[in-house]
Formats: C-alpha cells, structure tokens, sequence
C-alpha cells in the first residue's frame, strides 16, 4: 500500500507501508512499574461551538478510550495537559471527566486511576496572593477527593504569578498537601509544555528550582506518594531521582527519553506518567510485560522504534503535542473525526501529520492499515496535499 505524503520542504513524496500492527492484548502478569497514560478527551464535533465557548466532549468515546487503555494493564492520569487541560478543557468539563472516569470503570479489576487537580477554574488575571491559589486547589482537590479519587497535584499558573519568592512556594504546597486524604502525586511540568510555568518554583534554573522542590517533599513526605517530572532531560530526572527520599517515587513525563528511564539503572529507576503512552499503548504495555519478564532485549525491540514518533509528535512547540495524539487515534479508528476542542487540530502543519503516519506505521502502530491509510488520503485531501 503506497501513498503520496507531503515533506518539510514542499514536495509530495511516494510512501509505502512497512509495518506489523501490534494487536493490544491483556497483561499476563502484573508490571513491575507502575505506568500511567495521559488520556486525551474525544470532542463532539457535532454539538461544538465557537471558540471560547463551553466544550463538547464525546463522552461514550472519551470513556471507551479509557477502558481500552486499562484493559491493556496501564493507569489513566485523569485531566491532565493531554487531555487540554487549561487549553480547551475547562475545569467544569475537567471534573464531569474525572467522576464519569471513576465511576465507568469501576468493573475492571485492578483500575488505577488518578486525577488532576490544579488552579484553572482562577484565572491568572484575577489571582491576587498564595491564599486565592490555596482556596483554588482546595476547591478541586475536595471534588477529587469526594470522588474517592486519587490526586495529581498540578503546577499552578496562578502560583506562578502571585509567588514573590521560594517561601511561597513551600507555604502553598504545605497547606495544600495537609488538605490530602492520601499520598499525591506532585507534578513538575516544564515551559517547554507551558510557557506559563517558566521560573515555577522560584528560579529559572534548573538546580535552585530542584532544590526548592525537594525541599517541599521533604517537609511533606508522609503527603507524597511520587513526583512526575516534564522537563524533557534525562540526565535532569536522573539527578533528581537519586535525591529523592526512599518513600517517594518518581513518575517520568520525559516523553523523549522514556525507555532508559524506565528501565533504570545500578541506582533506581521511574515510574511512568506519559502523554505518549496514549498514543503507543499496545507497544507500551507489551513492552512493560517484557521488562517484568526480565527480557531487556523485546523491551528495548518494542519501544525504541516508538521514541522517534514520541520525539515528532513532541516537538517544539510542544504544547500542542496533543494534536499528534489525537490525529493517531483517528487514523487507528478510535474516533470517526479528526477534530479537537479549541480547535488544535489545526495547530500542526501538514507535514507534521504525514511524519506522524510514517513513524506510527515504523513503529507497528497504525491498528488497521488498510483503514489509516484511506483516513490519511482524507485528511490530505482537505488539506490540499494530495495528487
């Protein structure tokens, strides 16, 4: 099966299928790390409204997702930036999804999930001092928690905006962590996927800021169940896994460099909480059987052919990486349109989508070949990159 693609530099350029689709399948045994997808939301097409306007979600679709992603043993990180988190799901949308999410899934034996809460409900406009952020995460975190939710403590645009210095970093998270029923998770999301969060925890620099959030974790641990850290730098997460207290895990968000990660090294290793693992969950879940399996070698041989497709759909700017997981999931037929809330299916470029095809089909990702390929003839057909 051939097909005609458009490159970076202008041309159309014959492209003939190679891969082997990965069929998903249900863990045999239990993993031996424990491994979150960020699940992106299916918007309603049909019931949409201008931008700006409240969001439509396709519910049934949005739910399937998930259960298909739990059947293959991986955890759902609920409301997170994958699903738009602050950029087309607002937090009244964000908490429908996290207590539909629970209560849908409840029949499967085994579901770990766990949910976002964060400040967006505040804008950063009207934010004034750390008590409006404390009030603002209270408010979330009581929704969560009354849904018998598990938490993922979000970066705070907000707290970046009122925090004068450290101090009030460490006041917030202190205050906000003794609101928690049980361990959260903590999140430490780069500006490379919000720009809004340059200079979190007080300093620009990568070593101040560590220092300033080791500093909250060690004063809240018994409240920290791990932290995910999105900075895109392995040799950054490394450095900070090995200071971590014993009781605290770490969750990688490296969306580039997720394989080594994972599988560690003579001093530790992380967990996972990953934005691609929606998009790979088959090559994912397969591959983290392996790793439980001792098998290093079928580890490594299902997910490196996934990092260069993971590097491309997170790419600079990456904050619209959402629009490469979204375009996958209709190609392999999880949603009968390619059309996301706030209209980022139009924040990549064609050539964009074309080396999302290439790469997924690489990477023995594209479900249904026969299927993506008459998809992806489509799309470039709107777009004006077809013969």
């Amino acid at each position: 099966m051939q097909i005609k693609l458009p490159t970076l530099d202008g041309a159309l350029v014959d492209y003939r299928l190679t891969g082997t689709p990965l069929q998903p399948v249900k863990p045999a045994a239990p993993f031996n790390r424990i491994a979150y997808s960020a699940a992106h939301v299916v918007a309603d097409p049909l019931r949409s409204g201008e931008l700006g306007q409240p969001c439509a979600i396709d519910w049934d679709r949005t739910i399937e997702y998930r259960r298909y992603l739990l059947e293959q043993g991986l955890g759902i990180a609920e409301a997170m930036d994958t699903a738009q988190r602050g950029m087309g799901l607002s937090w009244d949308s964000a908490k429908e999804l996290i207590v539909r999410t629970l209560n849908e899934t409840r029949d499967i034996p085994g579901a770990l999930i766990a949910s976002g809460c964060g400040t967006d409900h505040l804008p950063v406009s009207e934010a004034r001092s750390c008590d409006d952020v404390i009030r603002a995460y209270l408010t979330q975190i009581e929704t969560v928690q009354r849904a018998g939710g598990q938490i993922i403590l979000m970066a705070s645009r907000a707290l970046g905006q009122v925090a004068r210095d450290a101090s009030d970093y460490i006041r917030v998270y202190r205050e906000v962590l003794s609101a928690c029923d049980r361990p959260v998770i903590l999140h430490w999301l780069g500006d490379a996927f919000d720009p809004e969060l340059a200079g979190y925890w007080g300093y620009a620099d990568f070593e101040n800021a560590a220092r300033v959030c080791l500093e909250v974790i060690a004063g809240n641990e018994a409240k920290v169940d791990g932290i995910k850290i999105s900075l895109l730098d392995d040799t950054k997460e490394i450095a900070f896994r090995r200071r971590l207290p014993e009781s605290v895990k770490m969750y990688t968000g490296d969306d580039f460099n997720y394989p080594g990660l994972i599988a560690g090294d003579a001093f530790g290793y992380s967990h996972a909480l990953l934005g691609i693992f929606d998009a790979i969950a088959p090559a994912a879940s397969q591959a983290l059987s392996a790793l439980a399996a001792n098998d290093p070698a079928r580890y490594d041989e299902l997910l490196a052919p996934t990092v260069p497709l993971s590097r491309h759909i997170f790419r600079t700017p990456t904050q619209y990486y959402k629009t490469g997981v979204v375009f996958l999931a209709y190609l392999n037929g999880f949603q009968p349109h390619f059309f996301m809330l706030g209209g980022h299916h139009g924040m990549r470029p064609p050539a964009y989508l074309a080396e999302v095809f290439r790469l997924a089909d690489q990477a023995n990702l594209l479900k249904e070949p026969e299927l993506a390929m008459s998809r992806m003839r489509a799309v470039m057909a709107t777009l004006g990159c077809a013969e």
